[in-house]
C-alpha cells in the first residue's frame, strides 16, 4: 500500500501555521485540531519547516520564561524529512523510525504539498493491510480443495 491510498480517505488538507506566529498560538492551534504537529509555511504556501509538540516540550526545558517570545520560524525544525504520495507505507514506518519523526509532510515530485502522514495514519493502514492479507488466506485455505 502507498501513501496516496491514505491521503484519499484522511484527507490532503493540511493545517499550517506562519513563521511569525508565537509558540501560544501554535499550541492553540494544536490543542484546537488535536494533532501533534503543524507545517510553517510562507505566505506563498512553500513549507518552511515544521513545528511539534516536542519541539515546544524542548523549548520549555531549555528556557521556560523565553517560550512565550518564541515564534514557529524560531521553533520549527527546519529539516524535513518527506515521502512522496507513491512512498510505501513500511518504507515511511522505516524512516520514522530511523529519524525518530512522528509526521512525514507528503510532497509531490514537483515539490507541491500534497498533504502530510502521523505515525498513527501509517500503523493504522498497515493494520488494515494486515488484516485484509488475514482474511484473503483465510479465505484461500477454506475454498482450497
Amino acid at each position: 500500500m502507498v501513501i496516496a491510498n491514505i491521503l484519499r480517505s484522511k484527507g490532503s488538507t493540511v493545517v499550517s501555521v506562519d513563521p511569525g506566529d508565537s509558540a501560544a498560538e501554535i499550541a492553540r492551534v494544536l490543542a484546537r485540531h488535536r494533532i501533534g504537529a503543524v507545517l510553517v509555511r510562507d505566505p506563498s504556501g512553500k513549507v518552511l519547516g515544521i513545528v511539534s509538540e516536542r519541539d515546544i516540550v524542548r523549548a520549555i526545558a531549555e528556557d521556560p520564561a523565553r517560550l512565550p517570545g518564541l515564534m514557529a520560524g524560531a521553533l520549527m525544525t527546519q529539516v524535513l524529512h518527506t515521502v512522496g504520495p507513491r512512498s510505501l507505507i513500511v518504507e515511511a514506518l522505516a524512516m520514522m523510525t530511523d529519524r525518530r519523526v512522528r509526521h512525514l509532510p507528503v510532497l509531490e515530485e514537483d515539490g507541491r504539498l500534497a498533504g502530510m502522514v502521523s505515525i498513527g495514519d501509517l500503523v493504522k493502514a498497515r493494520i488494515a493491510e494486515a488484516e485484509m492479507e488475514a482474511t484473503e488466506l483465510r479465505h484461500y485455505v477454506s475454498t482450497a480443495g
